[in-house]
């Protein structure tokens, strides 16, 4: 298996040493230059692309986690044949998969041909990320996630949730991602909008990722191009 890693939160966040550290050495990193969160499937088609290397096996380059993922497969190392993406800072649960740069990256695997899995850590509030939590979190999903068949065209969303420190270990559910809209409010300040959302208060389908993962456990589900 030969794993490609990228994310959206740029190559020198927390979340993507967190995701490596859960993995082995045989790894290729492509991630973009700069924090791109919320860019969705996003491609950089009319402006040329600059591909930096940071260490061995390590790229910057200065385009979205989609381009990082074609880059990577088409100019690269065209072996690769296992697509990771995070660890993200923040949710992206249910209808965030639409918005998500973490989750697009693996949307294009999937438009490949590949498998893939994107990983996610909810932050409540204003509360620090236990990142070397989410390492080992990682670690015990990806042991069972590598080893279970994906048909063509599919990948996995993992969504991490915000325990406290004394709290046990979570229960990791498969649950099928909520389909229920953000909640969207404007605030107008003069002939200005902006957006107001309490991301926690969102609406929840019993039983679909945003209720499981706010309930504290793992959410893991199965998207459909």
């Amino acid at each position: 298996m030969k794993l490609l890693v990228t994310n959206d939160d740029g190559v020198d966040a927390p979340g993507l040493q967190a995701l490596l550290q859960a993995l082995g050495e045989d790894v290729m990193v492509v991630a973009p230059d700069q924090e791109l969160s919320g860019c969705s499937h996003q491609v950089t088609t009319r402006q040329p692309l600059q591909l930096q290397q940071r260490a061995e096996q390590v790229f910057a380059l200065s385009g979205t986690p989609v381009d990082c993922v074609r880059v990577a497969l088409r100019h690269l190392d065209p072996a690769l044949n296992y697509v990771l993406s995070g660890i993200n800072q923040g949710a992206n649960l249910g209808t965030d998969i639409y918005i998500s740069g973490t989750v697009a990256a693996i949307r294009e695997a999937a438009l490949h041909g590949l498998p893939g899995i994107a990983f996610s850590q909810y932050r409540r509030g204003k509360h620090p990320i236990d990142w070397a939590r989410a390492t080992r979190w990682t670690r015990r999903v990806m042991a069972d996630l590598i080893q279970l068949p994906l048909p063509p065209g599919n990948f996995w969303n993992v969504n991490f949730p915000h325990l406290e420190p004394e709290q046990p270990d979570p229960a990791v559910i498969f649950c099928p991602p909520c389909t229920r809209p953000l909640s969207v409010n404007f605030r107008v300040e003069g002939a200005q909008l902006y957006y107001v959302g309490e991301y926690a208060q969102r609406s929840r389908t019993p039983g679909a990722d945003v209720d499981v993962c706010f309930s504290g456990a793992i959410a893991v589900s199965e998207i459909h191009l």
